[in-house]
Protein backbone atom coordinates (compact mmCIF):
# COMPACT_ATOMS: atom_id res chain seq x y z
CA UNK A 1 0.00 0.00 0.00
CA UNK A 2 2.41 2.25 0.86
CA UNK A 3 3.47 2.08 -3.52
CA UNK A 4 0.05 3.45 -4.08
CA UNK A 5 0.64 6.05 -1.99
CA UNK A 6 3.94 7.09 -3.57
CA UNK A 7 2.77 6.89 -7.17
CA UNK A 8 -0.44 8.64 -6.16
CA UNK A 9 1.38 11.43 -4.16
CA UNK A 10 3.55 11.77 -7.16
CA UNK A 11 0.70 11.84 -10.00
CA UNK A 12 -0.97 14.86 -7.55
CA UNK A 13 2.07 16.75 -7.00
CA UNK A 14 4.72 16.64 -9.09
CA UNK A 15 3.65 15.61 -12.80
CA UNK A 16 2.69 18.31 -15.70
CA UNK A 17 1.00 18.07 -18.38
CA UNK A 18 1.27 20.09 -21.84
CA UNK A 19 -1.08 19.66 -24.95
CA UNK A 20 -0.32 20.08 -28.31
CA UNK A 21 -1.54 18.83 -31.80
CA UNK A 22 -1.00 15.46 -32.79
CA UNK A 23 0.82 14.72 -36.23
CA UNK A 24 0.23 12.68 -38.64
CA UNK A 25 -2.92 11.77 -41.24
CA UNK A 26 -6.14 12.41 -39.56
CA UNK A 27 -8.68 15.74 -39.86
CA UNK A 28 -11.48 15.32 -37.83
CA UNK A 29 -10.12 16.32 -34.41
CA UNK A 30 -6.76 14.90 -34.22
CA UNK A 31 -4.81 17.55 -36.60
CA UNK A 32 -7.06 20.44 -35.91
CA UNK A 33 -7.05 20.30 -31.57
CA UNK A 34 -4.85 20.33 -28.79
CA UNK A 35 -5.32 16.51 -28.50
CA UNK A 36 -1.48 15.77 -27.81
CA UNK A 37 -1.19 14.69 -24.18
CA UNK A 38 2.81 15.07 -22.95
CA UNK A 39 3.68 14.07 -19.24
CA UNK A 40 6.47 15.71 -18.14
CA UNK A 41 7.88 13.94 -14.52
CA UNK A 42 11.83 15.68 -12.98
CA UNK A 43 13.02 12.33 -11.95
CA UNK A 44 15.75 14.06 -9.61
CA UNK A 45 13.69 16.49 -8.57
CA UNK A 46 10.79 14.32 -6.61
CA UNK A 47 10.16 14.61 -2.94
CA UNK A 48 8.70 11.29 -2.40
CA UNK A 49 10.96 8.58 -4.49
CA UNK A 50 13.93 7.32 -2.80
CA UNK A 51 17.52 7.18 -4.72
CA UNK A 52 16.80 3.36 -5.65
CA UNK A 53 13.22 4.05 -7.02
CA UNK A 54 14.76 7.11 -8.85
CA UNK A 55 17.85 5.03 -10.18
CA UNK A 56 15.38 2.09 -11.25
CA UNK A 57 12.85 4.36 -13.00
CA UNK A 58 15.85 6.15 -15.06
CA UNK A 59 16.92 2.09 -15.92
CA UNK A 60 13.17 1.34 -16.68
CA UNK A 61 13.04 4.37 -18.97
CA UNK A 62 15.73 5.40 -20.16
CA UNK A 63 14.63 5.81 -23.93
CA UNK A 64 11.72 8.11 -22.71
CA UNK A 65 13.83 10.41 -20.46
CA UNK A 66 15.09 13.50 -22.74
CA UNK A 67 17.03 16.15 -20.87
CA UNK A 68 20.15 15.13 -18.58
CA UNK A 69 18.31 17.01 -15.64
CA UNK A 70 16.12 13.99 -15.23
CA UNK A 71 13.17 14.77 -16.58
CA UNK A 72 10.65 12.10 -18.24
CA UNK A 73 8.73 13.13 -21.05
CA UNK A 74 5.66 10.54 -21.98
CA UNK A 75 3.06 11.37 -25.44
CA UNK A 76 0.19 9.77 -26.36
CA UNK A 77 -1.28 10.97 -29.54
CA UNK A 78 -3.44 7.81 -30.61
CA UNK A 79 -6.65 8.87 -29.36
CA UNK A 80 -9.29 11.32 -31.11
CA UNK A 81 -9.68 13.41 -27.27
CA UNK A 82 -7.47 14.84 -25.16
CA UNK A 83 -8.71 13.54 -22.28
CA UNK A 84 -8.50 9.91 -23.63
CA UNK A 85 -5.03 10.64 -24.48
CA UNK A 86 -4.44 11.73 -20.78
CA UNK A 87 -6.07 9.10 -19.16
CA UNK A 88 -4.00 6.77 -21.36
CA UNK A 89 -0.77 8.64 -20.65
CA UNK A 90 -1.19 8.46 -17.17
CA UNK A 91 -2.05 4.79 -17.00
CA UNK A 92 1.05 4.02 -18.72
CA UNK A 93 3.21 6.43 -16.02
CA UNK A 94 1.09 4.43 -12.84
CA UNK A 95 2.51 1.22 -14.55
CA UNK A 96 6.24 2.19 -14.94
CA UNK A 97 6.21 3.82 -11.00
CA UNK A 98 4.81 0.72 -10.04
CA UNK A 99 6.77 -1.59 -11.48
CA UNK A 100 9.75 0.92 -10.49
CA UNK A 101 8.42 0.96 -6.78
CA UNK A 102 8.72 -2.89 -6.51
CA UNK A 103 11.69 -4.18 -5.16
CA UNK A 104 13.15 -6.46 -7.55
CA UNK A 105 13.39 -10.03 -6.17
CA UNK A 106 17.11 -11.41 -5.47
CA UNK A 107 17.96 -14.72 -7.30
CA UNK A 108 18.94 -17.80 -5.65
CA UNK A 109 21.15 -19.95 -7.70
CA UNK A 110 20.05 -23.49 -8.18
CA UNK A 111 21.67 -26.63 -9.27
CA UNK A 112 21.05 -28.02 -12.48
CA UNK A 113 19.13 -30.99 -12.46
CA UNK A 114 20.60 -34.44 -13.39
CA UNK A 115 18.16 -35.35 -15.99
CA UNK A 116 18.53 -31.97 -17.26
CA UNK A 117 22.27 -32.30 -17.49
CA UNK A 118 22.45 -36.04 -19.76
CA UNK A 119 19.53 -34.43 -21.99
CA UNK A 120 22.10 -31.78 -22.70
CA UNK A 121 24.84 -33.95 -23.06
CA UNK A 122 22.84 -36.13 -25.82
CA UNK A 123 21.60 -33.46 -27.96
CA UNK A 124 25.43 -32.54 -27.69
CA UNK A 125 25.63 -36.04 -29.64
CA UNK A 126 23.02 -35.24 -31.64
CA UNK A 127 24.63 -32.33 -32.80
CA UNK A 128 27.74 -33.56 -33.33
CA UNK A 129 26.45 -36.72 -34.95
CA UNK A 130 24.64 -34.60 -37.48
CA UNK A 131 27.91 -32.65 -38.63
CA UNK A 132 30.30 -35.43 -38.83
CA UNK A 133 27.67 -36.64 -41.51
CA UNK A 134 28.27 -33.61 -43.11
CA UNK A 135 31.59 -34.06 -43.70
CA UNK A 136 33.32 -35.25 -47.55
CA UNK A 137 34.30 -39.21 -47.08
CA UNK A 138 37.40 -37.81 -49.34
CA UNK A 139 38.75 -35.52 -46.77
CA UNK A 140 38.97 -38.12 -43.57
CA UNK A 141 41.54 -40.10 -45.61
Amino acid sequence: MESENIIQNCIDHEIHFHFSKSGGHGGQNINKRNTKAELYFNIHDSQYLTPEQKQRLIDLAWEMIHHHEGILIMTCQEERYQHANKKKVLHHFNQLLTQACREPKERISTHIPRAEREARIMDKKFTSKTKQLRKNPREEE
